[in-house]
């Protein structure tokens, strides 16, 4: 059966990079049926695609502007959803490339291996200027082998029960609809707490190694802190997924086998740094599992997404 895909793809201040996405979006082996873009202040999509013929040229591109006040992590995606009436959509992050033209067809494929798989995510690689540790943590990740997990592996997996990424991760249309799709509005994590909702009503979360896209960031501690405040918030925010599940433990491990690997591949040097981004990751979490009990003004500060707050 050939099933309809659409991709949804949110932008903010994209570079000439967006241009090969969507070439190789529209060179998939599987068809793309449209192309959902939701972007974030229109200036800087003007200004990209000011004098270039790439809307004209895919007449599947759906292009919706919204200002950087109405973004929403959850909400943003769900709009863009109710513009699709395909089988299948595909979140992607627009700074996730593919690795070659099979990566639909991949997200497909697993998605499709049975009836109760409610989403299935993609392998990230890491670029090439990707810092040692961060290339460590995506192999830590994103393994080479696929797996389907349940709310049976909770117990052994713990919180990664319902890691799932919208860097690139494909969801049946049928059972979105019927678990209420994403959350009307969420700080960050919005792909884990549909994941987790997922799971708990009985359906099941696929990692599709074989679909693969190159993703990676170098960021800097207070980076990391921020995004960790946030994520901190986001389980803060949905107890009736996260309550009861610790993040600490599988960051420990990370860690652990972090050094392990500096260890063995002789970057020594690097395991310092790797205690002090280590901390700023923690401390960040647990304020923002504490944020309630926080300053306003310091709330803001520690988030990576301060027009959340307003």
């Amino acid at each position: 059966m050939q099933y309809s895909v659409d991709i949804i793809l949110p932008t903010y201040k994209p570079t000439k990079q967006l241009f090969d996405l969507i070439s190789l979006l529209e060179s998939q082996t599987y068809p793309v049926h449209k192309i959902i873009i939701m972007n974030t202040e229109e200036k800087y999509f003007e200004r990209l695609f000011q004098g270039t013929r790439i809307l004209k040229l895919y007449h599947n591109i759906e292009v919706h502007h919204l200002s950087k006040r109405e973004f929403d992590h959850a909400g943003t995606r769900r709009r863009a959803v109710s513009y699709s009436k395909a089988d299948i959509f595909v979140c992607m992050t627009h700074d996730a490339m593919p690795v070659d033209t099979g990566l639909i067809q991949e997200l497909v494929r697993a998605l499709m291996d049975g009836d109760d798989i409610a989403a299935a995510y993609a392998k990230q690689l890491a670029r090439p200027d990707c810092r040692k540790i961060e290339r460590f943590t995506r192999t830590f990740n994103y393994p080479d082998e696929a797996c389907v997990k349940s709310a049976q592996d909770i117990k052994r997996l713990g919180i990664k029960t319902f890691f799932c990424s919208n860097v690139c991760a494909a969801y049946n249309r049928k059972i979105y609809d019927a678990l209420g799709g994403f959350e009307k509005r969420a700080i960050f994590n919005e792909d884990m707490i549909y994941a987790g909702h997922a799971v708990k009503a009985g359906k099941k979360i696929a990692y599709a190694a074989d679909a693969k896209v190159i993703h990676s960031h170098n960021f800097t501690c207070m980076q990391q802190f921020r995004r960790n405040f946030d994520l901190g918030v986001s389980q803060t925010d949905h107890p009736e997924v996260f309550g009861g599940i610790s993040s600490e433990s599988e960051g420990s491990r990370l860690v652990a086998d972090t050094v392990r690997y500096l260890w063995d591949t002789k970057n020594k040097s690097l395991i310092p740094y790797l205690f002090l981004s280590s901390a700023f990751k923690l401390a960040g979490y647990r304020l923002g599992k504490a944020y309630r009990n926080l300053p306003v003004k310091m709330v803001r500060w520690c988030s990576s997404n301060r027009d959340y707050w307003k």
